[in-house]
């Protein structure tokens, strides 16, 4: 999942991207508007502030819809009153956030945004690689044989697969896996996270699972290739 942030505030740039980065999105930045209209193609989603040196972004905004760019923007801005906000919609932003902000209120806007973007009809099932996953039965091949797992592993594996390749936090899977139990100290993921290992590796080798330490977990896309 890629993220376009347009953002001139190099700190606050900077811990934009750091966050995101940890919760699995890859980000480029940008400083100004034609740089940030250079860099918005093959992106999945634009954090983009209002006022940015050579130009306004609700102008980027609107460049970006007159050609037919349909990519999700998540509008930042410190002019945050209703006639603002308004403004910053009709221009082509699908989402306005007010400054200063949590960042974990902009990253519940970035998920929000993109599963609105997403397909609405789900496959019932999910192939990464061999690994093949159906939903509706609740298993899992693994090069073909079947990986017995209990419910959570189940749940948590089904998790990483939905997004191969991208990174999760221990404490995002926490919120997603266990959102009733959630303690940040506990060490849980690891030990589902092994198990899972343990499963796949009684049928191969290949590596299907990647650990980086600070960041998280993810699910290789290629896995078993």
């Amino acid at each position: 999942m890629k993220l376009l942030i347009v953002e001139d505030d190099a700190r606050l740039a900077a811990m934009i991207t750091r966050g995101l980065t940890q919760e699995g999105y890859s980000c480029s930045v940008a400083r100004d508007v034609e740089t940030g209209l250079a860099q918005a193609t093959d992106i999945d989603l634009i954090i983009l502030d209002r006022m940015l040196p050579g130009g306004d972004g609700l102008e980027l905004c609107r460049q970006l819809r007159a050609k037919g760019d349909r990519v999700p923007i998540l509008m930042l801005s410190a002019l945050a009153e209703v006639d603002e906000r308004v403004d910053g919609l009709r221009a082509g932003a699908d989402d306005y956030l007010g400054k200063p902000f949590d960042f974990e209120e902009l990253l519940a806007r970035v998920e929000a945004l993109v599963r609105r973007a997403a397909p609405q009809v789900e496959s019932p099932t999910i192939q990464c690689g061999n690994l093949t996953i159906n939903i509706e039965e609740h298993t899992a091949h693994f090069f073909g044989v079947d990986i017995s797992l209990t419910a959570l592993e189940f749940d948590l594996l089904k998790l990483l697969a939905r997004h191969p390749d991208r990174f999760w936090s221990r404490e995002r899977i926490m919120s997603r896996v266990w959102p009733s139990t959630a303690e940040p100290e506990t060490n849980v993921v690891d030990v589902y996270i092994s198990r899972l290992r343990r499963k796949f590796s009684n049928v191969s080798s290949s590596p299907i699972i990647e650990t980086r330490r600070g960041v998280g977990y993810r699910l290789l896309g290629s896995t078993g290739k």
